[in-house]
């Protein structure tokens, strides 16, 4: 390895260095360890894993051994559970944390790719058609 790539990998380095300072990345890690301490949710987390594994096995039995009211009843359950998680605090917190994270960190991804293509690091960021969730996102360029 050249000396000119070492200096690229100690820029990346402290690149990392830098991120793990920002705010959004603290505010972040604050709120994922809020949630994970957080009891009521984790325990809402877990009655949503149960019904999802119990919807699954109910799922992948033959047609004619499923009950279409049994089923019901989970699926209900199941959303349920997601709309306790989701009106949770701890996991309001987190989210919003994480939505504000991903924007940076999505930010920061656009810039090097888009450096690794040849265009201009001063210049290159987010397309303009870019949403901030890759969920619906058609690729960056």
């Amino acid at each position: 390895m050249e000396i000119k790539d070492m200096d690229v990998i100690a820029l990346t380095r402290e690149l990392g260095k830098k991120i793990q300072q920002e705010d959004s990345y603290l505010k972040y890690q604050i709120a994922k360890q809020h949630a994970d301490e957080d009891e009521e949710l984790q325990k809402l987390i877990g009655v949503f894993d149960a019904k999802r594994t119990e919807l699954s096995e109910m799922s992948s039995k033959p047609e004619e051994e499923r009950s279409k009211d049994e089923v019901e009843r989970i699926s209900r359950e199941m959303r349920r559970a997601y709309g306790e998680i989701m009106s949770n605090q701890s996991m309001i917190n987190y989210n919003e944390a994480k939505d504000e994270y991903d924007i940076i960190m999505n930010r920061i991804s656009a810039i090097i790719q888009k450096s690794f293509e040849g265009e201009d690091p001063q210049t290159a960021d987010y397309s303009a058609s870019c949403t901030g969730s890759c969920a619906t996102c058609g690729g960056c360029g």
